[in-house]
């Protein structure tokens, strides 16, 4: 009798929604966690969540369609990580890592598998929305309130002087990347009417006033670049059928002018956006990778993630005069650890994952349809000037956006029906039926 109410419960949607909410919130929030108390906290609820979710997994076992969950390129991506473990000069480090990655990887195919789309999006809305605000409100108690720092938590207090500020994230980096995401997320609540339209109003100004303040120029950059994918997608959803691959074109030819462009005028733009020193220190930490790349092009030094106390990373660091946790570029940063292979693989991830998104998004009728594509812009675009896409939150969010993409639009269904790709509807129903709480845009 108590095993089958507890297989009724770990099974049911309730258990599902509140550990999505929890591995999102847990996966967002990593700094804060390891901040009060500590790594072996971090991985005790880290192990608890996988626990959690392996259950949940199980005892829903029959409602899902386990046929070509994972993309082709997240198993060769995490797979050629794994097998650096036979090159690394510190294999019990890349060893645990690549543990820590998979492990973030397994909760965001939960999320993909266990929620529709839209129940994503409102998952990643609440979360966003409890983080960005507990930021605020420590900065107004550090900055205003005290006028003092809360060193433990990387807060600086710099709140009075309009930023930058940290909230709970520890760099004004990474609060300007997830201060994006919400922003994003917010604008899709606002069109599908998923929350009520004060809320949704609040959210917005609450996740552009993180991003003003948080002072991040790779944050005004991808924002930039989220903002033109945004137009380009409301255009496209407007144009006929019959010549939508047209204006497909039309815009790739358009956005290879533009980084061209961004290219060439890449001094001037980084003038623009106050962010000399911050693209002097980028230019330091790559041009002492490159001199230890080429000794190991191909397979690279093996994975770890953020960089840990070892070398040649401690190295780096002692020439460049400052400590650092990333590459600062994820695709530097997996050039580095994981070769010319893993470079490849990480690109692939991305870009294949970016084109399906991109498909369903300008084709389905449903605005939910462009959270994905719009996260993954969001992604490829500060993965430029960050390693977030790698580690925790970010790879998790990848993850997710993949894995919703691939199964929404998978090559292997197609051939196995034997026709060609297309988008086909999503088993659990991406599109909702209207509730109290509005109805999704049609």
């Amino acid at each position: 009798m108590i095993a089958s109410v507890l297989r009724e419960f770990v099974g049911s949607a309730r258990f599902a929604q509140a550990l999505t909410l929890l591995s999102v919130g847990f996966a967002f929030s990593t700094h804060a966690v390891r901040s009060l108390i500590g790594w072996p906290g971090l991985l005790a609820a880290l192990a608890g969540l996988l626990a959690l979710a392996a259950v949940s997994l199980v005892a829903r076992w029959r409602a899902v369609e386990w046929y070509g969950i994972l993309p082709i390129t997240i198993l060769v991506f995490v797979g050629w990580a794994a097998a650096s473990v036979l090159w690394s000069n510190a294999p019990g480090i890349t060893a645990t890592r690549v543990l820590y990655l998979v492990a973030f990887a397994f909760l965001g195919v939960y999320v993909a598998l266990m929620r529709d789309t839209i129940q994503i999006v409102r998952a990643f809305g609440d979360v966003m929305r409890l983080l960005l605000g507990a930021s605020v409100a420590l900065e107004v108690l550090s900055g205003v309130l005290l006028d003092l720092p809360i060193a433990f938590l990387g807060i600086q207090g710099n709140l009075a002087a309009f930023g930058p500020i940290q909230g709970v994230f520890g760099s004004r980096n990474l609060l300007g990347f997830v201060a994006l995401i919400a922003l994003l997320t917010f604008i899709v609540e606002w069109r599908t009417h998923i929350v009520p339209r004060g809320r949704s109003i609040a959210s917005v100004v609450l996740a552009s006033a993180c991003i003003a303040l948080s002072g991040s120029p790779t944050a005004w950059a991808a924002l930039a670049a989220s903002l033109l994918a945004l137009a380009a997608l409301y255009g496209l959803r407007r144009a006929a059928p019959t010549s939508r691959w047209r204006w497909q074109i039309a815009l790739v030819a358009a956005a290879l002018v533009v980084l061209v462009t961004a290219w060439i005028l890449r001094i001037r733009i980084i003038e623009l956006l106050d962010a000399r020193n911050e693209f002097d220190v980028r230019l330091d930490v790559w041009r002492e990778l490159s001199r230890y790349l080429n000794l190991n092009p191909l397979q690279g030094w093996g994975w770890v993630g953020s960089w840990p106390d070892a070398a040649p990373y401690t190295w780096i660091e002692l020439a460049t005069g400052r400590p650092h946790g990333s590459a600062l570029s994820a695709y530097i940063d997996t050039y580095f650890q994981v070769g010319v292979i893993g470079a490849i693989a990480f690109i692939a991830l991305v870009g294949v994952a970016l084109v399906r998104a991109w498909l369903l998004a300008s084709s389905r009728r449903s605005v939910v349809y462009a959270w994905p594509a719009l996260m993954l812009v969001a992604i490829a675009a500060t993965s430029l000037a960050e390693s977030f896409a790698l580690v925790e939150g970010g790879w998790m969010l990848l993850v997710v956006c993949a894995v919703k993409a691939a199964r929404d639009m998978s090559w292997r269904d197609a051939l196995a029906a034997g026709r060609p790709p297309e988008p086909t509807l999503e088993r659990l129903g991406d599109d909702p039926a209207p509730d109290t709480q509005g109805r999704a845009e049609r």
